[in-house]
């Protein structure tokens, strides 16, 4: 065995003593002719400088250092320039750029990437010693271990100049935040389509001057520690080409709900947002947040009957799954994030985890923010008058009907929303949507990716049961530039053979929503009014199978409320500089299900339950209405008020005031009567929107 080895390890060591180690340089052309010269390759470089470099830079004594590669095919590649001036840098460049292709370095006889570094000395000189130096230093400046550059340390950061007002960013979708610009993107005479939001900085400019927004409302703070806390985003860089922001999220808000046994209510959030842009046409921000909170005793009821299968003990909603903390509170952590691509100014698309909204108004029958957020694809196509959006997204069933194995079921989703300026003053939009389900391994179903397709078509060739198709239409007119109204019309697996009968049929399953904005009523700059009604009918988002209801997580992808009401809201906004108030008051009617054990019908309200159960039946086929059911009346008062701290990261101080009457037909032991009063304070980074009224 030892015999063996040590065969094994001469001739090894042969093979490796045979083996030629050294490394050849680069050969041009013009050096074939003597491959051992070393000096010909340097002189070559050295002579194309003196022949092709700009007289005008070598008359001044002066030295360029540059880093430069020569790959395996051997084409030249510049690594770094250290110049006197940008001038002979670009000069530089320009006769790298000359050099031929060589005979790449080899090193054992096989081709190799090899670097070196150039230092040529301005101005030049035939003397032979001289050249004969420039070729040493050439020879003697291979890289070794002790050899520094100044590529990082030159690197150059250039003035902030808030480079995001008007790159692609989206800018978060926040009705406060909405609030300062929207009376500009409804004036008369503009292309835009304020429907489909979040709106992107870039749009808005158009209109609005963020710049000088900002630097109205910015303090005279000279400190850093002022600076950052009253004007600038905590972290703010632009370089060539690039620029980041970073801020932290703040939530930290206490209060009392008057009518619980609970001690108080709290949100303890600690988050971190960043933005940035990459070029002109990349941008990408993401937000995580960390979050602990109890709320108002109707609040933590509504986030209970959301709970996921398992042992979770609620959804939050707007937010997610929660986990409990302590014995009454909820751990919610929240993402999201955007990564943008603006290709032309004719297309972007999107990658995101968060929400979308389809309206002109506070509420959306089509598309709504209230859900949690939800991985989706957008591409956005706009020219002449016509904006053209594509989303797909991948939501998520969390009920127990259709959870397997402790794994919630997946579904999909995917949305057209045509917008058409028909007139200076009239906006029209179409839209389209389908839900569908992963039965069958049918995954992401590529039936569903035409762009231009119309999906009630397809979701019927592929089986109405595996598919929920709905269809809907969006309008605004423009009054004047201070008055506008709006509406949406909803359709769910219509029948209009029964609306011509005129007899209610629960298969008439649509929803409407008419509202109007008064833009600095009154003659009073920023204060904006509202009004809106919205009629949801029973059964409307909810399909023959759970899985392929309009939810995600067990909220409605739609209308907050979900469906089987009637709703008024009437909205007073008022923002001077860096204070802000606004004051909302809702009325409504839904219809619920019995919970006394009289009945079991469906009247049309949970979402979860199929419009065609055998354990849970319709009570009537005709003679449906919204509020049908356990008719409840709702009223809330909600008056918010308070002071921007930072109008960087939107970071508020602010108190909160919301009154809730909830009043059944019918009550029993889980459907109580009950009145709220629930003041809160705090502060906070406003960056969604994060809806109460329920």
């Amino acid at each position: 065995m030892k015999k063996i080895l040590s065969t094994i390890v001469v001739l090894f060591s042969l093979s490796v003593f045979s083996q030629n180690n050294t490394e050849k340089l680069p050969i041009f052309e013009s050096c074939k002719a003597k491959p051992e010269d070393d000096a010909c390759f340097f002189a070559t470089i050295q002579d194309s400088f003196k022949q092709n470099f700009n007289k005008e830079y070598t008359a001044e004594k002066s030295t360029i250092i540059a880093l430069f590669a020569v790959d395996t095919l051997g084409k030249f590649d510049l690594l770094y320039i250290d110049a006197a001036s940008e001038e002979i840098k670009n000069e530089t460049k320009r006769v790298f750029s000359l050099l031929p292709v060589v005979q790449p370095a080899t090193y054992n006889g096989k081709p190799v990437y090899a670097k070196y570094t150039l230092k040529v000395n301005f101005p030049f000189s035939d003397d032979e010693r001289t050249k004969k130096k420039a070729e040493d230093a050439y020879r003697t400046e291979k890289i070794t271990a002790k050899t520094e550059l100044k590529e990082f340390e030159d690197i150059v950061y250039n003035k902030f100049e808030n480079p995001q007002f008007k790159s692609g960013l989206n800018i978060p979708f926040n009705h406060q935040k909405y609030a300062e610009f929207e009376a500009y993107m409804n004036q008369v005479g503009t292309n835009n389509h304020t429907a489909e939001k979040p709106y992107s900085y870039k749009d808005v400019a158009r209109y609005y001057d963020f710049e000088k927004n900002y630097q109205a409302k910015a303090m005279k703070k000279t400190s850093w520690f002022g600076r950052k806390i009253w004007n600038e985003n905590l972290v703010q860089m632009q370089g060539d080409g690039y620029w980041f922001l970073m801020n932290p999220i703040l939530d930290m808000r206490g209060g009392k709900d008057f009518d619980s046994e609970l001690q108080n209510t709290f949100v303890n959030t600690r988050g971190l947002n960043i933005q940035a842009g990459l070029g002109k046409n990349i941008t990408l921000t993401t937000s995580i947040y960390e979050s602990q909170g109890r709320f108002a005793d109707y609040y933590n009821a509504y986030a209970i009957s959301l709970k996921p299968s398992g042992g979770n003990p609620g959804t939050i909603p707007g937010v997610g799954i929660a986990k409990q903390f302590r014995t009454d509170a909820f751990d919610f952590p929240m993402a999201e994030a955007n990564i943008k691509f603006t290709a032309t100014k004719f297309f972007d698309v999107q990658l995101g985890y968060g929400r979308n909204f389809i309206g002109d108004g506070y509420r959306s029958v089509i598309q709504g923010d209230a859900t949690s957020p939800y991985p989706f694809i957008k591409f956005n196509t706009t020219f002449w008058k016509i904006k053209y959006t594509n989303t797909y997204m991948f939501l998520r069933d969390i009920t127990p009907e259709n959870t397997a194995e402790g794994t919630y079921a997946s579904k999909y989703m995917a949305n057209h929303y045509l917008s058409w300026n028909v007139t200076k003053r009239w906006n029209l939009g179409l839209f389209e949507s389908v839900v569908w389900s992963n039965t069958n391994g049918r995954g992401f179903d590529p039936n569903f990716i035409n762009p231009i397709i119309f999906y009630r078509a397809v979701e019927f060739a592929s089986s109405p049961k595996s598919g929920n198709a709905l269809l809907g239409i969006t309008s605004k007119y423009k009054f004047n530039s201070k008055f506008s109204a709006y509406g949406q019309f909803l359709i769910d697996e219509f029948s209009v053979g029964d609306v011509s009968k005129g007899n209610k049929s629960w298969k008439n399953k649509f929803g409407y929503q008419i509202g109007a904005k008064y833009f600095n009523a009154f003659d009073i700059e920023n204060l904006t009014l509202q009004a809106e009604y919205n009629i949801v009918r029973p059964y409307v988002y909810s399909h023959s199978a759970t899985l392929t209801n309009y939810t995600h997580n067990n909220q409605s992808m739609g209308h907050a409320w979900g469906a089987n009401f009637k709703e008024l809201i009437g909205i007073a906004c008022y923002t001077k500089n860096r204070y802000f108030s606004q004051a909302k008051l809702i009325y409504g009617k839904r219809g619920f299900d019995y919970t006394d054990g009289t009945n079991n019908f469906n009247y049309g309200t949970n979402l979860f339950i199929p419009y065609d159960s055998e354990t849970n039946p319709r009570p009537y086929d005709e003679g449906a209405f919204a509020g049908q059911g356990n008719t409840t009346t709702i009223l809330i008062g909600d008056f918010t008020a308070g002071y921007i701290i930072n109008p960087s990261s939107n970071l508020k101080v602010f108190a909160n005031i919301i009154h809730r009457s909830f009043d059944p037909t019918k009550t029993s032991a889980t459907f109580e009567k009950s009145n709220t009063t629930w003041v809160s304070v705090g502060i906070s980074t406003d960056l969604f929107n994060w809806y109460f009224d329920y």
